[in-house]
């Protein structure tokens, strides 16, 4: 015995696909959004992570100079820690140079 919300009936197959394809002709609309509920989340998250990221940058920055003032630190290490926090606080300038490159 099938259940009855199987989709082994004609018009329970029709009806779902007739919906696909409904929503598959309304998905453009729904990209030419004006404003997007995310960036307020992206901005907020952002701002939060930069926040967490000053002191432990700072405390990084301390740690490796004294490492370098014992003589005990690869200059991988430090070259690496400051390309990650180029990186890590530069984000929003590197989106916006690498999306003028694409012209997104």
């Amino acid at each position: 015995m099938h259940h009855p919300l199987t989709l082994r009936s004609k018009p329970m197959r029709f009806a779902m696909s007739s919906l696909l394809l409904v929503t598959i002709v309304c998905a453009p609309e729904l990209s030419f959004a004006q404003t997007s509920p995310f960036m307020t989340g992206a901005a907020a998250l952002q701002t939060n992570i930069v926040a967490w990221l000053t002191p432990i940058a700072i405390i990084l920055i301390m740690v490796l100079g004294g490492m370098a003032m014992a003589n005990r630190m690869s200059w991988g290490w430090c070259i690496g820690a400051i390309l990650g926090i180029a990186i890590a606080f530069g984000a929003p300038q590197i989106v916006t140079w690498v999306r003028g490159m694409f012209g997104v």
